[in-house]
Parts: C-alpha cells; sequence; structure tokens
C-alpha cells in the first residue's frame, strides 16, 4: 500500500521519521534498489512509448471476497435435486439464453451487458488466499516470489495518467482468508512502487474523508514542510547525492507522491458529496455501493485500475462465504443481504457507465476465488470448491450476452471449455491493449514476459 501521511515512530536525529521516508509515496520503492527503480521506469517508458495509439482503457475489477455459489448466482440448475440446486429459482433475463438466480433481478434486466464464464477453475489449495493470488495475478506464489497484481502491471505499463494514483484499491486491502498467505494486491515483484493507494476508508460514512488526501490547513502545515524536507534528509546523508541519477529519479518520485496529496484534482474524484444524492442512493448507501460509485468517479478522472473488495475478510462478516455456521455466512444471509446490497451497486454502476459513454472504455470484471460445493451441506450451506464457477464480464470491448463454457449437470466441474486464472488475467490485459511481447523487470533482474501471465485471453467474449 501506498501511505502518504502515516505518523512516525523511530525518529532520525533530525526528527524526520525513518516510517516517514519509507512511506511516503513512491519512495517505498527503495525496496529494491534504486539503480533497479531507474531500470525499471526506463523500461517501463520504451514499453509505453512504442506501444501505438492511444489507449485510454481502464479497469474495475470486482473482487467477490468469499466465493459465490455457482449454482445459487449465475448458474443455476433448476433440474438437479434441491440438495444440487439449492433453495433459489432460475429466472429468464434480457439475454434469451441465459438464467441466473432469482435473488439478482437487477442482474437479469443487463444481462445482455455482461458474458459469464462458467467453466473456471484451479488447481491451488481450497483456500482463500491461494485463490486471491491466483485470480488476481494470474499465479500461486512459489519459491518466494510473488507476481504483481494485474493493477501493478497495469500501472508499470499504462504509468500514470493524471494527479491520481493508477492503480486504487477501495474500500482496503483484503484482510484475513485463514491461510496466512500473502493475498495478491501488492506490487510483488516489481516493488512497491506499483503497490495500489488503498483507500483505507468507508465511503458509504457521513463523515468519509481521504487520509492521505486532506488538504494542508487540516493535515497541517508543519507535517507537509516535514515531508518537503525529506530529501534534504537523504542529500545529507548520501555523499554526492544531488549529482546522481538515481537522486534524480528519487526526486522525481517523490515529487510525484507528493503531487496526489496536494492535488485539487485528486480531492474532487474522491468527494462523494459532488454527486446528487439521487445517483448516491442508487448505488445503494452502504460500503460496497459506494465503493462502487467512487470507482466510476476515478476512471472518469483518470484512474487506470480499481479493485473493489466486496468484503474485507471471510470472518466475523456477512459475505459469499456460505459455509452456513458462524463466523460463517448461511444461504439466507445470502439472500436478503449479500444480494440486495451487490444486485443494485453492479447495476448501478453499469447503467451509470453507459450513461456517460465510458462503457467501452471501461472493463468491469466479477471474479472470486473459487466456487462452492455443488451438494449443500448439513449445516446449509455449501463449502470452498475450485473445481468450477463462474466469473463475469462487461464493457472494455467485452460483447454482452454471452455465455463462455459449461459446467457439469450439477455445477461441479468444467463439461466445455474449462478456464483458469491466468488465461482471466490474460484477457484484462486483452482489453486494455498489452502487448504479450512485453515484459517486466522479473526477479533477480531476469526479464519476465507478459506471456507468462497467459498467453490466451478468451478471446470468445470479444469476437
Amino acid at each position: 500500500m501506498i501511505n502518504l501521511v502515516g505518523c512516525g515512530s523511530t525518529h532520525t536525529c533530525d526528527g524526520t521519521t525513518r516510517r516517514d521516508f519509507l512511506q511516503v509515496g513512491a519512495l517505498g520503492a527503495i525496496g529494491l534498489s534504486l539503480s533497479d527503480l531507474a531500470r525499471m521506469e526506463v523500461r517501463a517508458n520504451e514499453a509505453r512509448s512504442a506501444r501505438p495509439g492511444n489507449n485510454d482503457r481502464s479497469c474495475i475489477m470486482i473482487f467477490n471476497l468469499g466465493a459465490p455459489s455457482q449454482l445459487d448466482t449465475f448458474d443455476p440448475k433448476p433440474d438437479a435435486p434441491r440438495e444440487i440446486r439449492g433453495p433459489f429459482q432460475a429466472i429468464a433475463t434480457k439475454s434469451p439464453e441465459i438464467q441466473i438466480s432469482e435473488i439478482f433481478p437487477e442482474h437479469a434486466a443487463i444481462a445482455d451487458r455482461i458474458s459469464f464464464v462458467r467453466s473456471c477453475n484451479h488447481g491451488a489449495p481450497a483456500v482463500h488466499d491461494a485463490g486471491w493470488q491466483m485470480m488476481q495475478t494470474g499465479r500461486f506464489f512459489t519459491g518466494g516470489v510473488n507476481t504483481p497484481h494485474a493493477g501493478s502491471v497495469t500501472a508499470y505499463l499504462m504509468g500514470r495518467k493524471t494527479d491520481l494514483p493508477p492503480f486504487v484499491v477501495l474500500p482496503e486491502l483484503m484482510g484475513s482468508g485463514g491461510g496466512n498467505l500473502p493475498n495478491g494486491q501488492a506490487g510483488g515483484f516489481l516493488g512497491k512502487a506499483y503497490d495500489p493507494f488503498a483507500l483505507n476508508a468507508d465511503p458509504s460514512k457521513p463523515d468519509f474523508t481521504v487520509p492521505d488526501l486532506l488538504p494542508p490547513k487540516q493535515i497541517g502545515e508543519a507535517r507537509l514542510e516535514r515531508r518537503r524536507k525529506l530529501r534534504d534528509v537523504v542529500e545529507r546523508t548520501i555523499e554526492g547525492f544531488e549529482k546522481n541519477e538515481n537522486a534524480q529519479l528519487l526526486d522525481t518520485s517523490f515529487q510525484s507522491a507528493f503531487r496526489i496529496i496536494s492535488s485539487p484534482q485528486a480531492r474532487q474524484a474522491f468527494d462523494l458529496t459532488k454527486e446528487p444524492q439521487s445517483v448516491r442512493e442508487r448505488y445503494g448507501m452502504n460500503r460496497f455501493g459506494q465503493s462502487c460509485l467512487l470507482a466510476r468517479r476515478l476512471v472518469e478522472a483518470g484512474v487506470r485500475f480499481v479493485t473493489i473488495n466486496t468484503f474485507l475478510t471471510v470472518f466475523n462478516e456477512v459475505t459469499w462465504d456460505i459455509h452456513g455456521t458462524l463466523p460463517f455466512t448461511s444461504i439466507e444471509g445470502m439472500k436478503n443481504i449479500v444480494a440486495p446490497m451487490y444486485d443494485r451497486g453492479y447495476s448501478a454502476l453499469i447503467e451509470d457507465l453507459v450513461q456517460r459513454g465510458l462503457l467501452d472504455n471501461t472493463l468491469v470484471c466479477n471474479l472470486a476465488e473459487f466456487g462452492r460445493t455443488p451438494r449443500v451441506n448439513p449445516a446449509g450451506g455449501r463449502d470452498h470448491w475450485p473445481q468450477c464457477w463462474t466469473v463475469y464480464f462487461a464493457g472494455g470491448g467485452v460483447k454482452g450476452g454471452r455465455v463462455v463454457g459449461r459446467s457439469d449437470p450439477v455445477g461441479g466441474y468444467p463439461a466445455e471449455r474449462p478456464v483458469t486464472p491466468p488465461e482471466i488475467v490474460a484477457t484484462i490485459f486483452h482489453s486494455l491493449g498489452f502487448d504479450v511481447e512485453d515484459h517486466l523487470p522479473g526477479p533477480a533482474g531476469r526479464p519476465f514476459p507478459l506471456a507468462d501471465f497467459g498467453t490466451k485471453p478468451i478471446l470468445e467474449l470479444f469476437a
């Protein structure tokens, strides 16, 4: 996470804290050597300039943390036995050949703009954290190598478009998934310079503000002045620093980070009070709904990639994790609490993007770490099941009203066109216009081809 105004703890001799130095914006990239960072910047600039044309595409990734049941949501099996199909009926949608669960009527009304992939699967462990890694980066982390999030890759290859960060996570980074693994929402081997800007606030609260974007009078001139002095601290510490090209890069990084907290444009984009109350209510006055509205404002203002975490953890919160017993959720809890909130927020986002002429250039992908067991368990819920589940896409060049892949009669395994996480990430990259011949600076300075994330996008979505 890029943290711009965190309080310090360990002080240097002149009063500036070590934590201040390490947390101010892109200065977190000092986790790499400065020469590594310089090489990364050069390569990124070369990749951007070599790509023909101007790509104004952006992506909103809605991550359904907890994992919805495919049978109770977007791959219903109305002819299966009750213990398989669950308690909900399948309903028709605006796309004649697609049925979904009755608990998503607003999805049904816009199904002609959505395309579903009903055969997603992976072979990683059936724990949330492993699935989070796979679906957001295309890879399961091994050998101590953390692959960057798709948004971090986007930030590296496309760069900043405005004063706003190129990659933002709403409302905050994922919490615990029970597996004690990295969650995949970071810059990985690209370094901390490509970590997302995490909001760390609930946009539905009446007193909602973005701590890292408070205007100078509210965070105090003294605090800002301390951050202005950080470069001086480094200059006094490293002999000949000012003449070093890496120092110039560090200074540029600092100025870029400082530009965010001092930018009226950034504060404007995050200011939900600029929206009519009727629009805010259409999205739903809850954390997820207002995060969807904020995501629309951010891509409209030039943010390249926004990830919305539908929930923050699977513990002690009503989520998609419908095991049926505490501290998890029941199927009824999903029906009465989760589904109405989610249905409303997502449909409002799609309709708003359409009305503003933004959907064609904004890919909205709805992902999850795995599915749920085909058979309802004794507690009336469903357990983890990475063998088959549904994800879906809209906008960003995707043709709506389609179904790619098919699950078997009980929704347990792919029966046609199996799709894996690398293909999901490759699909995002394809929408954004990335060339698989591009490469990233990988671990130990070795080139990391973009193709290694996944060479096969789901082209049926675009044809």
